[in-house]
């Protein structure tokens, strides 16, 4: 194939779909800054009044801004940790010579596949009616309860349905990395007298490391941005208690219609995930280990 047809073959596919995320994703974020500088209320025959950096400056001092960040931290720090433990673990198990290894890859995959509204919905009958009832019958009832309607516990109810939802989904990830470990490494370790602990630790994690870059980026991205169960699930409540990042900016934008303060909030939100989510695979890339 000359060069000629490689560079036909390369406009053909690729420039279609940088037009597409251009229109779709550059502009609108190019556009989104421009309103940031703007105080303005979203309706477009109304005047926008420049102001400068002043959102950016009163942002900080937005108290419900603030503890939205500091809940959206708490919020992905456990989920992040939950995810990838749980999904590691059921990796482990389902690529271990048990028995319907494939039936059970296929019922932990598979709530990933319902929609975030639809899960919020489903978990909430679950923390309504039957958390409720299981904790009058077994008398376990300061555990088994609503917890979406206390203010402590409802955040804990988004860490428990988000893992629900992820871990099957990050299991498939480290399902691949677990077989792309030669076997040759194995079974030299078990000659030599490794116990599973070591291996696990002294062989698998190591080898592990790049489906835990790709795992960890993803649930950081992921729980950073977390509206859809956030809002089926808990709406913010009680109290605000569970109003995180992506919740706060839509209710700033759409609720209190401060287009413009909004728009500043969601620079910084951008940031904020840009920053923490590079830094996570600039650290975990160095770790990598060749195979």
């Amino acid at each position: 194939m000359t060069k000629r047809s490689n560079i036909k073959w390369f406009v053909l596919f690729t420039v279609p779909l940088l037009f597409i995320f251009t229109i779709v994703v550059i502009i609108p974020f190019l556009i989104g800054i421009y309103y940031s500088f703007f105080e303005w209320d979203g309706i477009g025959a109304n005047p926008k009044v420049f102001v400068g950096t002043d959102n950016f400056i009163e942002l900080w001092k937005d108290e419900q801004f603030l503890r939205s960040t500091w809940l959206t931290t708490l919020f992905t720090v456990l989920s992040v940790i939950t995810i990838n433990i749980i999904g590691l673990a059921f990796a482990m198990l389902v690529t271990s010579k048990v028995r319907s290894a494939n039936a059970a890859r296929t019922l932990l995959f598979m709530p990933y596949l319902i929609g975030g509204l639809i899960l919020g919905y489903i978990w909430q009958f679950v923390f309504l009616d039957v958390f409720t009832f299981f904790g009058e019958i077994t008398g376990f009832d300061q555990v088994f309860f609503n917890w979406l309607v206390d203010p402590e516990f409802a955040l804990y109810s988004l860490v428990f349905v988000f893992t629900w939802q992820m871990a099957g989904y990050i299991m498939i990830i480290y399902i691949a990395g677990i077989q792309a470990i030669p076997n040759d490494v194995i079974e030299a370790s078990k000659i030599d007298g490794a116990s599973k602990w070591q291996r696990f630790t002294r062989i698998t994690l190591p080898l592990l490391m790049p489906a835990l870059t790709i795992s960890l980026f993803l649930t950081l991205s992921s729980a950073f941005k977390i509206y859809d169960v956030n809002l089926s699930l808990t709406g913010g409540g009680p109290a605000n208690a569970t109003e995180l990042f992506a919740m706060n900016i839509y209710q700033e934008i759409f609720g209190s219609s401060n287009y413009g303060f909004g728009q500043a909030k969601a620079i910084v939100f951008f940031l904020i995930v840009a920053a923490i989510t590079l830094t996570q695979v600039y650290m975990t890339k160095k770790r990598e280990v060749e195979m």
